[in-house]
């Protein structure tokens, strides 16, 4: 898999995918499950570099190596 996610953008999933989890540890039952799911998905792409929607959107924000 080829990077397509910037460190910026990789950063704020990372922070935002802890705070998912977080939330639903406090939440009961489907929601606190979805929540927690959706939150290890964002924190695995954050350390993955990669985001499955932006390579189907052919989108990439990680900067190009200049030789």
């Amino acid at each position: 898999m080829k990077r397509n996610i910037g460190t910026a953008d990789r950063m704020i999933r990372l922070i935002l995918g802890l705070i998912l989890v977080a939330m639903g540890i406090y939440v009961w039952g489907l929601p606190g499950m979805l929540l927690i799911l959706a939150g290890l998905f964002s924190v695995y792409e954050s350390i993955a570099g990669w985001c499955v929607l932006y390579a189907l959107l052919g989108k990439n924000t990680c900067p190009v190596e200049k030789i």
